[in-house]
């Protein structure tokens, strides 16, 4: 009887053991790991306060864990995913399931080593059957393979949805800054194009193409960071996503197929299976509670972003971690930019209003060749510039065309030319005078038309826009899905690690019931074979 006893206490402490393990970790997950997405005003914290170039710490209070590379003392630099204390500290909330899986290992090994040297080593009385404990274990085993085929069910739709979830972020993060690279590329372009201009053989000053040339550096330089550091980004986290991904449906498949052969054998008796089996799952089990506590790090890290980024649409003119997601273009030259393509658009309207005044609307005599060509007719409109020399709004006036629509208003006042550069016909512009004030018209409209663009650009409003975005339709997923995989592991793991204990006793009462028939049909047999 001590082989039978020994294996029924250390089952029963195996059992409970497990019991106790997962609901103090998830108590403790829960008050330390899976924190509230508080995103209130209250929970802004700023370091310093001197000016735009104020350095932000997010999500300070969400982020107050301990360290334990810093002798377990509170972590206070905030959301900060490019420091390793930062790092450090959220891994420590996942350190429940790490110890659990630690314990179970050893715990469970012990166990069916003393139960190995039981068998092997001390003797066996005949043993009898229950049939309650044989029922009881058959139901019990049956529940904990249906709730691991639920976790099952739970971390594969998890973690397909968060695939798609976090796939979809990193697309619209991509686009935005690819969107934001191309305006400063279009306006880069622009800005040489308006180099080119040439009304006349009328240029714009020297001291503007100067400018523009010092301009050019920089805007090319802020795409090229922006896009560059993006996409480093995007590749980085989608390879680790996709990674995740292939690992979490590979774990779902293997536990699912070890809870399902392994409830077959336990009911089909096939007692060394079920034993190598439960080795097998004895480790699996262990590598799940470890990866649950990589999960909750995950989603931890998750609602930390989510909050940092609410935060910063507060503060976006400050320096905080989120620049090495998605950098603002640097505040300096932002400015700069709008300034120059301001000043670029004014003078090219100046240029060609000059042009108009001094030379198409003029009745020249032929003698004052090349600014004589037969013009004649009625006076052309002058264009209407869209800022004062002060580089303020300027509202036209009436008799003004507008740059959206001045090349087609001139065009009624184009003639035909059969002499070279002369007109044959009523007109104040030749064809290839208007053609060289369109141009100069398409680059100061296009340079205007990017104004809005450039001040949202110098207020960083851009990434303000991108994060409130994410903030609003991408984290409430992120954070549901992220949950979801947690607790698909939790579920599983507890569940499997629950069916290895009953593959074992209900082997064993499975043994017994068996033993015990055979022992009673034995028995009720032997009177009738002494007859006389």
């Amino acid at each position: 009887m001590l082989y039978s006893r020994s294996r029924r206490v250390f089952v029963l402490l195996c059992i409970l053991s497990s019991i106790l393990l997962v609901a103090t970790a998830t108590s403790i997950a829960e008050e330390g790991g899976v924190e509230e997405w508080r995103t209130s005003v209250n929970e802004r914290f700023m370091a310093e306060e001197n000016g735009e170039n104020s350095s932000l710490i997010l999500s300070a209070k969400r982020t107050k864990r301990k360290d334990p590379t810093e002798n377990f003392k509170l972590y206070t630099g905030g959301w900060n995913i490019s420091n390793s204390h930062y790092w450090s500290s959220v891994a420590y909330t996942a350190m429940p399931f790490v110890v659990i899986a630690a314990v179970w290992f050893v715990f469970f090994g012990l166990s069916l080593s003393i139960i190995c040297f039981c068998f092997c080593c001390c003797a066996r009385q005949p043993y009898g059957y229950s049939r309650v404990a044989y029922a009881l274990s058959l139901i019990l085993l049956i529940s904990f393979t249906i709730a691991a085929v639920v976790g099952c069910v739970f971390l594969y739709t998890g973690q397909g949805k968060f695939h798609t979830s976090t796939s979809d972020t990193l697309d619209y993060v991509v686009r935005q800054a690819n969107f934001t690279s191309e305006n400063l590329r279009n306006v880069s372009d622009y800005l040489n194009a308006a180099k080119k201009i040439d009304v006349q053989s009328i240029v714009l000053p020297g001291d503007v193409l100067s400018s523009i040339d010092n301009i050019q550096g920089k805007i090319n330089s802020s795409a090229t960071t922006l896009s560059v550091k993006t996409m480093e980004n995007q590749e980085k986290i989608q390879n680790v996503l996709d990674n995740m991904r292939l690992a979490l449906i590979i774990i779902a498949a293997v536990m699912l197929f070890l809870a399902f052969i392994g409830f077959l054998l336990s009911v089909f008796g096939l007692r060394c299976l079920v034993y190598t089996l439960v080795i097998l799952g004895w480790i699996l089990v262990t590598g799940t509670f470890v990866l649950c506590g990589v999960f909750l790090l995950l989603h931890n890290v998750v609602g930390d972003t989510c909050v940092a980024m609410d935060q910063w649409v507060q503060h976006p003119t400050a320096h905080t971690a989120l620049d090495d997601i998605l950098p603002c273009v640097d505040n300096a030259t932002a400015r700069e930019l709008l300034t120059r393509t301001k000043l670029v658009s004014y003078q090219l309207v100046n240029l060609v209003d000059n042009a108009i005044n001094n030379m198409a609307n003029r009745n020249i005599p032929p003698q004052l060749q090349p600014l004589y060509y037969n013009q004649s007719g009625p006076l052309m409109p002058v264009l209407c510039n869209p800022f004062n020399a002060d580089l303020s709004d300027h509202q036209c006036q009436p008799g003004e065309v507008h740059l959206s629509n001045a090349t087609e208003v001139w065009k009624n006042y184009t003639c035909q030319i059969v002499t070279p550069g002369t007109c044959s016909t009523q007109g104040r512009l030749t064809p290839k005078l208007y053609t060289q004030m369109a141009a100069a018209v398409n680059v100061s409209y296009g340079l205007y038309k990017y104004g809005p663009f450039l001040a949202d650009l110098r207020s960083c409003d851009f990434v303000r826009s991108t994060f409130t975005d994410i903030e609003r339709d991408h984290c409430p997923g992120l954070k549901r899905y992220t949950r979801w995989i947690y607790v698909g592991l939790v579920l599983v793991s507890t569940a499997v690690m629950l069916s290895l204990v009953f593959w074992v006793i209900y082997a064993r009462e499975r043994r017994h019931r068996v033993y015990t028939k055979d022992y009673n049909a034995m028995h009720s047999e032997a009177p009738r074979d002494k007859g006389p």
